[in-house]
């Protein structure tokens, strides 16, 4: 006969490796139509975007190196919590773009209409990736497809600095992405 306090143990013991099973069970990856298109990034970060306490997105970093640059391949991929018009993704994006110091209002015209023409409707549990392809264009993927192309390295530098740069709205998110914290 098992007594009470071995029988704590055991349960004690079963419980926490309970707790841990779904850690080590969940391995992230990009879909494969992305690591196909392009090879060796690697997860460098992630977070979560909270807006009023409620959960907007989870969001990875992955790079081809260890430092950051915009003259390396680097991809950002939003799994949303929540639905969301493209439309209203391509807005917010533009805003952040003016945030972040992009001033030219024919281009951030031109910039919101073609993500509010390519972005689609996001239910809970979609994914939005953007790849950034250095000196030529900003890919854009759901999980299982390409969804569009933007051939302009300068709208690249300004999408992604909306996360990246120094001047984003949200610090603390950046720094977890890029491993800071």
């Amino acid at each position: 006969m098992i007594s009470p306090l071995k029988w704590g143990i055991c349960l004690a013991g079963l419980l926490l490796a309970l707790q841990l099973v779904p850690a080590v069970a969940q391995v992230v990856a990009l879909p494969a139509v992305v690591t196909r298109d392009v090879a060796g990034l690697t997860l460098r970060g992630d977070a979560m975007l909270r807006f009023f306490g409620m959960k907007v997105y989870d969001i990875r970093l992955w790079t081809s190196s260890r430092t950051i640059s915009m003259e390396q391949p680097l991809a950002l991929e939003l799994v949303y919590d929540l639905s969301i018009k493209g439309r209203d993704i391509a807005l917010r994006s533009v805003k952040e773009m003016r945030m972040q110091g992009w001033s030219d209002e024919a281009k951030l015209k031109r910039w919101g209409d073609e993500m509010s023409r390519i972005f689609p409707d996001i239910a809970q549990g979609d994914a939005l990736i953007g790849v950034s392809i250095p000196g030529k264009e900003t890919r854009f993927y759901s999980r299982d497809k390409l969804i569009a192309v933007i051939a302009d390295p300068e709208f690249s530098r300004a999408f992604f600095d909306i996360w990246l740069s120094g001047k984003t709205s949200e610090p603390k998110l950046r720094k977890k992405l890029i491993g800071s914290e």
